[in-house]
C-alpha cells in the first residue's frame, strides 16, 4: 500500500523531479492498471479467484478513499438542547460524487456477484488447440487458428479464446434461462455505467491542447462531401450517415473525430466573433457589424447541425470507442473527482460488455448443438423412411458470431485514416430455404463438435 500511494503522490515520476502526471491522472490510470489486472483475462464464465477479488476490493477501497475529502459544504438545522434550533453549515460529498460514486460501487457489487453465480454450471472450457476425447473416431481437435478467407469472424475464429463446451443435447432450460436473466441484467448495467461516463466526460472541461490542434476552418477539417451536405439548404443528419462508409469501426470514429472537431471549430468560431461583436458596441461601421451578426448566426447554425450529426452517429453506434476529444479530457484533465467518476465507469462499462460477449458465446454455442441434435434425430428418420438414401445437398458456412460485430478495441487506440465516400455493398448473406437447413448446421458445426 505504501508503494502504491507512493508511486501517486510521485505522479508516477520515480526520480523525483515533480515532472509526473497530475494527480487526477495518476489515479485514473491507477484504477485502469488495477481492472486490467484483475478482469483483463476475463476469458470464462467462472468466479473470480478469491486472491484477485480480495485484491480488487482492497485496492479499490484505498483508491476510492480520496473521494471522502473532496466535499462542499450545505446549510443544515441543529437544535439546541434547551429548545430551539439554529442552521450550520456541514460537510457532504460533492454532488457529482454523491449521486455517481454510490450506483458505481452497487455496479460492481452486482457484477461481480453475476460472475459468482457461475459457480455451478452445466459447461466448461476447454483450451482451443487440445485434442479432446478418449481416442478413435469420437476424438475431436479444436482448431488453434482460423481461416484469413473468410469474410466474417465466427465463434470458433476467436482463436485466442478458451472454447466453452456444452452437453451432447445443449444446456437445460433453467441453465439456458439463468444466462438470459444475467445477460438482461449485465445489459442494463453496461446502460447505466455508459451513461455515468458520457455524462462525467461531457462535463469536463475543454483542455486547450485540444482546441488548439484544431484546423482553422471546418471545411478543412471535414472535407467536401461532408462540408457540402452540412451547409446545405435542405439538411438531413440520416441522407448523411446513409451516403457515408460507416461499415468499420474505424472509418466510423475518424468520422465522429471530425465531426466532433468541426462542432468546436464553428463554436470557437460564433464565440470569438461575439466577444468582437460586444467589444466594438455602437460604431460608424454598422454595415461591418452586421456582417459579424450574420457570420455568427450562421458559424452557429453549422455547429448545431454538426453536433445533431454527431449525436445521431453516437445513437447508431452506442458500443464506438471513445473519440479524440474524449482521450485529450482524460489527458488533461485536473479534477480528481471527475477523474475517478471516469475511470471507475471506464473499467465497469468494460467489465458489463466482457461478461456479456462470453454469455453470447456460450449462447450460440448451444444454440448450434441443440440444432445439429435436431439434424441429427432428423436424418435418422429420413434414412428410415427412404431406406437410407438422403439427397445431398450443399455446404453453407456458419453466420457471423453476433457480438463480434460490436466494438470491443482499447479506447485509447488512434485509429488510422480511411476514405468517407461509402463503398457500394451488397448484402452479405441470402435468404435459405429449408431444404438448406441441415447443410446450415452441418456447416456450423464443422469445427465445434465435442
Amino acid at each position: 500500500m505504501k508503494e502504491r500511494f507512493a508511486k501517486l503522490l510521485l505522479g508516477e515520476d520515480m526520480s523525483g523531479g515533480g515532472k509526473g502526471v497530475c494527480t487526477a491522472l495518476a489515479i485514473s490510470n491507477a484504477i485502469t492498471n488495477l481492472s486490467a489486472s484483475v478482469f483483463g483475462e476475463l476469458w470464462k464464465l467462472e468466479p473470480l479467484a478469491l486472491r484477485k477479488k480480495m485484491m480488487w476490493q482492497r485496492e479499490m477501497e484505498w483508491l476510492l478513499c480520496v473521494s471522502d475529502s473532496i466535499v462542499e459544504l450545505i446549510p443544515s438545522l441543529q437544535e439546541f438542547p434547551g429548545g430551539g434550533t439554529f442552521e450550520v453549515m456541514v460537510t457532504r460529498p460533492r454532488s457529482d460524487l454523491y449521486v455517481n460514486l454510490p450506483a458505481l460501487k452497487k455496479l460492481d457489487t452486482m457484477l461481480v456477484n453475476i460472475l459468482e453465480g457461475f459457480r455451478e454450471a452445466e459447461f466448461c472450457y476447454v483450451d482451443r488447440g487440445l485434442i479432446v476425447g478418449g481416442g478413435g473416431d469420437d476424438t475431436k481437435t479444436f482448431p488453434s487458428c482460423s481461416s484469413s478467407s473468410r469474410p466474417f469472424a465466427g465463434p470458433e475464429e476467436k482463436w485466442w479464446l478458451p472454447f466453452p463446451m456444452v452437453p451432447p443435447n445443449g444446456l437445460s432450460e433453467n441453465m439456458r434461462e439463468r444466462l438470459q436473466q444475467a445477460r438482461e441484467c449485465t445489459s442494463q448495467i453496461l446502460k447505466a455505467a455508459m451513461a455515468i461516463n458520457s455524462n462525467v466526460l461531457a462535463e469536463m472541461e475543454i483542455p486547450n491542447a485540444y482546441l488548439e490542434s484544431l484546423p482553422k476552418s471546418g471545411k478543412e477539417c471535414l472535407g467536401e462531401i461532408m462540408y457540402n451536405y452540412i451547409t446545405a439548404d435542405q439538411f438531413s443528419p440520416e441522407s448523411l450517415l446513409a451516403y457515408l462508409d460507416l461499415s468499420s469501426e474505424y472509418t466510423t470514429l475518424e468520422i465522429a473525430n471530425r465531426i466532433e472537431a468541426a462542432v468546436h471549430i464553428w463554436r470557437q468560431k460564433y464565440q470569438n466573433k461575439r466577444i468582437i461583436r460586444t467589444k466594438s458596441g455602437r460604431s460608424s461601421w454598422g454595415g461591418k457589424v452586421k456582417g459579424f451578426v450574420s457570420d455568427i448566426e450562421r458559424s452557429k447554425l453549422l455547429a448545431h447541425r454538426a453536433d445533431t450529426i454527431l449525436q445521431n452517429l453516437k445513437l447508431r453506434f452506442p458500443s464506438l470507442p471513445q473519440t479524440a476529444l474524449d482521450m485529450n479530457k482524460i489527458q488533461y484533465n485536473k479534477d480528481v473527482g471527475q477523474s475517478i467518476l471516469e475511470s471507475y465507469s471506464r473499467v465497469m462499462e468494460s467489465l458489463a460488455f466482457n461478461i456479456m460477449a462470453r454469455i453470447d458465446d456460450l449462447l450460440y454455442v448451444d444454440d448450434a448443438t441443440k440444432q445439429r441434435a435436431a439434424a441429427e434425430t432428423a436424418s435418422l428418420y429420413d434414412q428410415t423412411r427412404f431406406n437410407g438414401t438422403i439427397p445431398k445437398q450443399k455446404r453453407i458456412l456458419p453466420s457471423p458470431f453476433s457480438l463480434q460485430r460490436s466494438s470491443s478495441t482499447s479506447p485509447f487506440r488512434i485509429p488510422s485514416f480511411y476514405s468517407l465516400v461509402r463503398s457500394p455493398r451488397g448484402r452479405a448473406h441470402s435468404l435459405l430455404d429449408q431444404s438448406d437447413l441441415r447443410a446450415r448446421i452441418d456447416g456450423a458445426l464443422e469445427k465445434l463438435t465435442f
